[in-house]
């Protein structure tokens, strides 16, 4: 090559930065890395983008103080459904349902913990750590239903609870519903129970935020005559705390959906439970009501989890009958009943983050 040519060669291989400019420092080269794992969280999803919530005020934020709203998906009781809680199920729940957070329902009786407490508690030990490897936060429901006093699994909470919240204490991706639906007892009693248990937790984990079922299986005690003033006015004497509120759209019209409204004005409110269908998660499904509450949560940024991510015969129960036994299929909308097709379209619709 002639030497005119080798200097304009080199002039436009500098302009480029394709050769280093002479004198510079050469940066060390990067030591080869490990491929992340499949399910490895990345910057997209949901709890990289957030990281730690807490609350502030009347609202869910996240690490940044934002106010945000989570959209996602509870499983069916374990003891029934856990063959819908898969490796392949999750995946599509993170990735095609595109959800920021998995509930994980821990049945107390109908068959579930107090029957085996060391095989429940593993159960949601693994739940945890699949939800958290994909990015997922995770509600860690205490699905308390009958009896409706949460006193009378007071100690099996403590127990439970002390060994989820000493080993997830460093995760920044949990949440703790310590009450899933009390009935048939006083604001004032389940105010009692969980200003008992919360200290328990805050002893191992002070970070999590924990989540308090109100009356009436959590209606912030609609379905037992009264409303939100019961709550608003002898609120839980602790911090970083939020209320559940529970609808099932075909059952509880007007009056719920102005009782969630009013309450979410004053007190922080999270929406572990929902249905398109009646209380039962049976018979048709109104979705026009639905979408009149769903609304109303994008509004005032009040997260929201639907009921129920297994193939149950119920209405409510996203796949088909048999979807679980036959490993899927998982993504699309082939397997889905009509409540599932409607449901994953909005838990597909992120907040903006």
């Amino acid at each position: 090559m002639r030497p005119a040519r080798l200097v304009l060669l080199v002039a436009a291989l500098l302009l480029l930065g394709l050769i280093p400019t002479p004198g510079a420092a050469q940066a060390t080269p990067a030591a080869p890395t490990a491929l992340p794992a499949a399910t490895a969280p990345s910057a997209a999803t949901p709890v990289a983008a957030n990281g730690q919530l807490e609350v502030c005020g009347t609202k869910l934020c996240n690490q940044r103080g934002k106010p945000i709203q989570l959209r996602g998906m509870s499983t069916h009781g374990l003891q029934w459904y856990s063959r819908c809680v898969t490796n392949s199920s999750l995946n599509a729940l993170a990735t095609d349902w595109k959800a920021d957070v998995l509930r994980i329902s821990m049945y107390i009786q109908e068959g579930g913990y107090e029957t085996d407490p060391r095989r429940f508690t593993d159960l949601v030990h693994s739940a945890i750590e699949q939800a958290t490897a994909r990015g997922l936060y995770a509600i860690v429901d205490w699905h308390m239903l009958d009896p409706g006093d949460p006193h009378q699994n007071l100690a099996r909470a403590k127990t439970f609870f002390s060994e989820i919240a000493q080993r997830h204490r460093d995760k920044n991706n949990l949440l703790y519903e310590i009450a899933n639906e009390p009935s048939g007892v006083s604001w004032s009693r389940i105010k009692s129970y969980a200003e008992q248990l919360i200290p328990v937790i805050r002893a191992k984990d002070p970070n999590t935020p924990v989540l308090v079922g109100t009356r009436a299986w959590s209606s912030l005690g609609v379905s037992e005559g009264s409303n939100e003033s019961e709550v608003i006015n002898n609120q839980v004497n602790a911090a970083n705390i939020m209320y559940t509120f529970h609808f099932y759209a075909y059952s509880h019209r007007d009056e719920y959906l102005q009782t969630l409204a009013r309450a979410a004005d004053r007190i922080p409110v999270f929406v572990t439970e929902f249905g398109t269908q009646n209380y039962a998660g049976e018979g048709s499904n109104d979705f026009a009501m639905s979408q009149r509450y769903l609304d109303l949560l994008e509004a005032k940024k009040i997260s929201w989890v639907n009921w129920n991510f297994s193939d149950d015969e119920r209405t409510g129960a996203v796949f088909k009958s048999g979807t679980c036994a036959n490993n899927g299929p998982w993504t699309g909308t082939s397997a889905l009943k009509p409540a599932g097709v409607w449901i994953r379209d909005r838990v597909r619709t992120a907040d903006d983050f």
